[in-house]
């Protein structure tokens, strides 16, 4: 049986899915698929390309989401992806920022399909691997389902073929993006509408998902499930996934086993004289809920003692001290 390889995802998240998030994550997950923070074109055409663009092999399959509204400079910047080995590029049009507006894209676009359309077709031009769009139902008071329709319907006719759907409107002006992830109400059935219209595309569901139960109810419906801070806040709740929805076999991690697989990681980023403090601040939920995790959350958050860590001997040892605030037994169970 072949299992839809985007079944499971983890939101792109601005600052917070950087390559030690990612990194991570995979720790806990070998098959969700995993996507960067938005990279605007700009940053990528005139900027650090290795900044913006380096991860780790180990990391796949990860995606990177571009955020930008110029066909030949989406198409450039796709292709710099597709050199750097990410396995699908992802269109923003779904971002309600003002900072992202006033660059002309993110949801935006949503009212120029159009563009969108053109934007896509450019970047399957230039590369081999997949691209998609990550987009809302709606913007403002759009609030018809035949304007998403509409949207998909034309960035569909460019060759898309993959839409996220965060089932929400955006508000493009007088909410905050925090604002715009809590205050417009869910409307998952869109989503469950789109892919009953089209069902030769591949539609995933995101937004407000936090439980196992609520993505078995959503894969009635739809082709995958995106999960946003659910996976950065609670991270443990990844540990399940390639076995409830990858078919895997392999035993469920334990909280020990990503933690010791990060340690060894973050040993390797201080000793090429990196800031420890960087990747365990993605750790932080690890242990969320555990007797103890209150203890070893401080530790693990004392940035004077993160700049201190030189040697892998040092992370080591701060490690070993966040867990004497644990349970062994609690690092061992999955």
């Amino acid at each position: 049986m072949t299992v839809n390889p985007r079944r499971i995802s983890v939101a792109p998240m601005m600052d917070w899915t950087d390559r030690h998030c990612r990194t991570f994550h995979r720790a806990l997950s070998r098959h969700t698929w995993l996507y960067t923070e938005m990279v605007t074109t700009g940053a990528l055409l005139h900027g650090d390309v290795a900044r913006h663009l380096d991860f780790n092999a180990a990391e796949h399959p990860v995606a990177l989401q571009l955020g930008g509204s110029e066909p030949a400079d989406l198409a450039k910047a796709a292709k710099l992806g597709e050199q750097w080995g990410y396995k699908e590029i992802n269109l923003n049009c779904g971002c309600p920022s003002e900072r992202v507006q006033r660059g002309a894209f993110g949801a935006c676009l949503m009212a120029e399909p159009q563009l969108v359309a053109d934007c896509v077709k450019a970047m399957r031009d230039a590369v081999d691997v997949p691209v998609t769009v990550k987009h809302r139902i709606g913007i403002d008071t759009i609030e018809h389902y035949g304007f998403v329709r509409d949207f998909v319907g034309t960035v569909a006719d460019a060759g898309c073929e993959t839409f996220i759907v965060h089932a929400r409107n955006a508000i493009l002006k007088g909410l905050s993006p925090k604002e715009n992830r809590e205050i417009p109400p869910l409307r998952y059935e869109v989503a469950y509408q789109l892919k009953r219209e089209f069902a030769q595309l591949e539609i995933l569901i995101n937004g407000g998902v936090v439980s196992h139960v609520e993505i078995a109810e959503h894969l009635h419906h739809v082709d995958g499930v995106m999960i946003g801070r659910q996976a950065y806040h609670d991270p443990y709740f990844l540990a399940e996934m390639d076995q409830r929805y990858y078919l895997a076999t392999t035993p469920i991690p334990t909280r020990g086993d990503a933690e010791l697989a990060m340690q060894a990681y973050i040993g390797e980023i201080v000793e090429n004289g990196g800031y420890m403090g960087a990747a365990t601040r993605h750790m932080l939920g690890l242990h969320r809920g555990i007797y103890g995790g209150r203890g070893w959350r401080r530790v693990l958050s004392d940035s004077r003692r993160m700049n201190a860590a030189r040697s892998r001997a040092d992370v080591v040892a701060l490690f070993e001290e966040a867990r004497t605030h644990l349970r062994p037994d609690m690092l061992e169970a999955a």
